[in-house]
């Protein structure tokens, strides 16, 4: 019997419609996210991400942002800015700040720089990359699947949205 195998039983509670109990997702979703692989919890986080329950993408990164550390932060911005051109960057709000930190960088953002990019910027960088590539969504969900821990901080309704895909995904496997 394998790891997933043994939260089946409460997998299945997210299949049955309407039962998700998003009170009870946090917890849930530490048990699963220590039994499931990452590339089946970034599966639940992109549905999360595309879902019309929850805020637009970019809300939702830059919520995540805010509740990473520096590493995360600039992983995530790395991420999102390999999704976009950076002469589009002069496009947005404080975008010219996001072009110097990579004129300065060289290709990658550092913890340290990240420190300094502001929520509201991650959340127009998130949205205009998510208009230029659809799939930094999936991308983004594969960087926060390696992060459960900031996942939660989403809180139970999307969570629960999250567990809906996992057992989906567990159910047609």
């Amino acid at each position: 019997m394998g790891l997933l195998d043994s939260v089946s039983d409460l997998l299945k509670q997210y299949t049955s419609t309407g039962s998700q109990n998003s009170a009870d997702a946090a917890n849930h979703f530490d048990q699963v996210s220590q039994a499931a692989s990452p590339g089946m919890i970034a599966e639940g986080l992109s549905a999360v991400f595309r879902s019309n329950q929850t805020p637009a993408f970019g809300s939702l990164v830059s919520n995540l942002f805010s509740q990473s550390n520096g590493e995360q932060k600039a992983g995530l911005l790395n991420e999102l800015l390999s999704s976009v051109n950076p002469g589009m960057l002069a496009q947005l709000a404080g975008g010219s700040a996001l072009a110097g930190l990579l004129k300065g960088a060289g290709t990658q953002v550092t913890s340290d720089q990240a420190q300094s990019v502001s929520p509201e910027m991650v959340q127009q960088l998130a949205a205009h990359a998510e208009k230029n590539d659809p799939s930094v969504v999936d991308k983004a969900s594969a960087f926060f699947a390696q992060h459960p821990t900031l996942i939660r901080t989403l809180g139970g309704a999307a969570l629960s949205i999250a567990l809906a895909k996992v057992a989906e995904r567990q159910k047609a496997a």
